[in-house]
């Protein structure tokens, strides 16, 4: 046998996807697997499809248009995929390549019938199935047509849809090689598809059987419904027999057919129980050999199961690893945070170790154990109440694990003085008691607290910013240990968390207070309007600001339009105007620089370095507003939140007992608009340290690439603070393998949908609004910022890619501080995730924004363009005709 250019089946194992791609890899791995009965056959190896591709030339220059083809280009994509294709079919096979596979097929049996199936190097991979991207044919016959059909199997690395997924999967077509496999038919009784976790939920303890008669590519084909087995714990605990009108078969000749299935037997089960727990027995067999949940594509032959084909569920989200097997729940630090993209493992490691609570990865996301909380009664309302108020679909979603009654174990209450497990909710936000309406708190409504609180903060960074710059090497990574329990005391100081829960607290108070006596719907909404000391706010404002110094200056506006690079302050400075307008960037830079989006990952690129970030947002408000904008918005927000308060009290004053109820709402007015700015500074405080701590390390970064131990500065991102810390203490070059398997995996990490509870069955919970106030067709979710407001949908997923006009609603997945630029030019606000007091719901209420949060698969359900209705005060949004 010509090794080169053909291998047996069992000859090959996962090692060797290279050589015989994902599919080949796989069936040669589970034909090793005791008990697991493989059909025989052999693959036809990469090294014959690049032979093949030599000699088509024309392949190379298609291929050169195609990487130059616009991502949105369907028809340059689909005229140019069809050119490939019918250039390698054409391509003749030559002779001493014909001959190994004909002499593989002699030995295996010529007059055979078989299936000739792709088998792609990037398929079937832990991190990107490439499911049905290229083509299988089945009960092929003869040598000749078998030749054809391998032909056909390389042709196909270049469908469409193939071509498609791999644009979209930043995968270049030139890394990606076909082998092919040619394996000896099976004529099944019945086959299907076997899930070793539940594909819909994720959850890994139950398995789901889809079975039909006949072959099963008509259940992977849609021809027909199958049965459907649902396994858990060695038991079938739920099943659905389908009626089965048609079957595909197999032709004597070759080919395949649909045949009809006799009346009696549509309605019989194609597998029994017994048989359907069998085979979930032989799955979990597989999956234990992969380490990964596996879709397996079953036959059964006389009461005995062939498997032929086994690819990993890349749709599941990871679940965290942990040191036992007991139940845990999880709940999403990026629901919280208002971040739920992934994390490179850098930023990931630096948000653990800077954090108040635990923290545990997965899918480059971070997720709080809240399992010894949920356990105890006591802790259990306080948690559940806290996370409740910040995001109702995260509560409901622990309802429903806490519903089942078995998942989570109720332990007994700890005694007096006992404190209840665990800590802050997820995140590291403080959780805090009702100690309103009763004695006087002791930080009362004094405006020195906050002023000393931040004084504090900017000492601090001062120290930092100056001790850091003498430390490089290891000396670096021993100050920043350090570094980070002074970051983590900032955090929690008590009398920090204390003004944030003042003015949290004397929000809810107003709200249930005001509804209580007045009838009034978050009264809140308006008592906050341009609260003082918000620095998220003022930093939108501020950008306003910069709009007015350069909308004067037509040069600098025009120069700005074509912007596309980083370094054009100082191309900026030598226009007619430039200096001025460069220093307004400057300025602005110097305090706000630190934020980007997804500012809690160390790994983005701040403002400071990525400054064109800012321009288009720039650009808008040169072209949205007038001259002295930011002034005139923030003293009318004060006017209106005033009138409120005159309104609020004197109609107070003329119920029973009113006096004293205006004086406790006038102490929790005062008390709300001292304390409520101050929710926003912990964050911008642990920015900028964050922005202190990147410098130093992006210096040692540049470091280890001159000393040769890194390709580039930018792979320390992949490599975790304590992995990055070891490298520099062993003067050793970092792993380039663990690198570009991170690289890989953050990749796929962008196709996971992060679920906001997660537990260790891997069982992903979203939550549900239980809700019979919204009208039917509208998208229900959290009303945060009052008012009613109908415009025009922009969504938006990318800050630098916004394009609005005045009088715009903003739907987008989340917004953190570094959206509150766009805040100021917009009618309203619309997000996918959110809760009352989180960034966007704060800023939105303090600029007097209707804003509807936590709305499930808003960018999904809501088209860019169309009218929609926002209801900030009844929480959900209409879509207009």
């Amino acid at each position: 046998m010509n090794e080169q250019y053909v291998r047996d089946l069992h000859e090959v194992d996962e090692t060797q996807v290279a050589l015989v791609g994902g599919k080949g890899a796989h069936l040669g791995a589970l034909s090793r697997i005791e008990g697991v009965r493989v059909p025989g056959g052999f693959c036809v190896t990469t090294e014959a499809f690049r032979r093949i591709i030599e000699q088509a030339p024309s392949v190379d220059g298609l291929l050169d248009r195609l990487s130059r083809a616009k991502t949105d280009d369907r028809e340059a994509v689909r005229t140019l995929s069809a050119q490939i294709r019918r250039a390698i079919e054409e391509t003749a096979v030559p002779d001493d390549l014909a001959a190994a596979i004909t002499r593989a097929l002699a030995r295996s049996g010529e007059r055979a019938a078989y299936a000739v199936r792709s088998s792609a190097t990037a398929e079937d991979l832990p991190t990107a199935s490439f499911a049905g991207q290229q083509d299988t044919y089945l009960n092929v016959v003869g040598p000749a047509a078998i030749l054809r059909h391998i032909s056909r199997c390389w042709a196909s690395l270049f469908t469409e849809r193939a071509v498609t997924y791999r644009r979209r999967s930043g995968i270049d077509h030139r890394t990606v090689h076909m082998a092919v496999v040619v394996q000896r038919m099976v004529l099944p009784d019945a086959s299907g598809i076997l899930f070793t976790a539940d594909p819909l939920t994720g959850d890994r303890r139950s398995a789901t059987v889809d079975a039909g008669f006949g072959l099963g590519e008509a259940l992977v084909s849609g021809l027909v419904n199958p049965d459907v087995f649902t396994v858990r714990d060695g038991k079938v605990v739920a099943r659905t027999i389908a009626a089965k009108h048609r079957a595909l078969t197999a032709l004597p000749a070759g080919g395949t057919q649909e045949v009809a299935i006799d009346a009696q037997r549509q309605e019989q089960p194609a597998l029994t129980d017994a048989q359907a727990v069998r085979l979930v027995e032989l799955g979990r067999r597989i999956e234990a050999h992969f380490g990964h949940p596996q879709d397996i594509e079953w036959c059964l032959v006389d009461d005995g199961f062939r498997i032929v084909q086994s690819r990993p569920i890349t749709t599941l989200f990871p679940v965290p690893e942990r040191a036992d097997r007991e139940n845990r729940v999880y709940v999403s630090v990026g629901h919280g945070q208002m971040m739920t993209d992934p994390m490179k493992p850098l930023g990931f490691s630096m948000w653990q170790l800077t954090a108040m609570v635990a923290m545990h990865e997965a899918g480059g996301r971070l997720f709080v154990d809240v399992t010894p909380r949920l356990a105890s009664p006591a802790s259990r309302a306080t948690l559940l109440d806290a996370l409740g108020k910040g995001d109702p679909l995260v509560r409901d979603a622990l309802q429903t694990v806490l519903d089942r009654g078995d998942f989570v174990p109720s332990l007994p209450d700890p005694g007096p003085g006992g404190q209840p497990a665990g800590g802050p909710p997820p995140g590291g936000a403080p959780a805090g008691g009702d100690r309103l309406g009763g004695a006087p708190d002791p930080i009362a409504t004094d405006p020195a607290v906050v002023a000393d609180l931040i004084e504090r903060s900017r000492v601090s960074l001062a120290a930092l910013e100056r001790d850091i710059r003498t430390r490089s090497g290891p000396a670096l990574f021993d100050f920043l240990l350090e570094a980070f329990e002074e970051h983590k005391r900032i955090l929690s100081d008590p009398l920090s968390i204390q003004a944030i829960m003042a003015g949290m607290e004397a929000t809810w108070w107003l709200n249930d207070k005001l509804g209580e006596w007045l009838g009034e719907k978050n009264p809140a909404d308006t008592l906050t309007l341009s609260a003082p000391g918000n620095v998220t706010s003022e930093m939108g404002l501020a950008l306003l600001d910069v709009a007015d110094v350069i909308r004067p200056l037509p040069e600098v506006v025009a120069f700005l339009r074509d912007v596309r690079d980083d370094d054009f302050l100082d191309e900026l400075a030598k226009l007619a105007g430039g200096p001025e307008a460069r220093d307004a960037i400057e300025t602005y830079l110097d305090r706000y620089g630190m934020r980007c989006v997804g500012e809690i990952d160390i790994t983005r690129p701040r403002w400071r370095e990525h400054p064109s970030a800012l321009v288009p947002v720039i650009l808008d408000h040169v072209r949205n507003f007038e001259p002295g904008a930011a002034g005139r918005r923030f003293e009318l927000g004060r006017q209106k939140a005033q009138q409120k308060e005159q309104d609020v009290l004197s109609r107070l004053r003329a119920l029973p007992d009113g006096d004293r109820k205006a004086d406790e709402t006038k102490r929790m007015i005062d008390r709300v608009r001292t304390f409520i700015g101050y929710r926003e500074y912990p964050k911008y405080g642990i920015i900028s340290r964050y922005s202190v701590y990147k410098q130093a390390l992006t210096a040692e970064a540049e470091r280890l690439v001159r000393a040769g131990a890194l390709a580039e500065p930018e792979d320390v991102f992949y490599l975790t603070f304590q992995e990055l810390h070891e490298v520099v203490r062993s003067n050793r070059p970092a792993d380039a393998r663990l690198v570009q398997q991170r690289k890989e995996e953050f990749r796929a990490h962008h196709a996971l949908t992060p679920p906001r509870v997660l537990t260790s069955d891997g069982e992903a919970l979203t939550g549900a609004y239980r809700r019979d106030d919204v009208p039917a067709g509208a998208l229900a979710g959290v009303p945060v910022s009052a008012g009613t407001v109908e415009g025009r949908a922009r969504v938006v997923l990318d800050m630098a890619e916004a394009d609005l006009e005045a009088g715009d609603i903003l739907v987008t997945a989340f917004t953190d501080p570094s959206w509150s630029p766009l805040f100021v030019g917009i009618a309203g606000l619309v997000t996918e995730v959110g809760g009352l007091m989180t960034h966007g719901a704060v800023i939105a209420r303090e600029y007097g924004l209707p804003a509807v949060v936590g709305v499930e698969g808003a960018t999904r359900l809501i088209r860019d363009g169309q009218r929609i209705r926002v209801h900030g005060t009844d929480g959900y949004v209409e879509i207009l005709p």
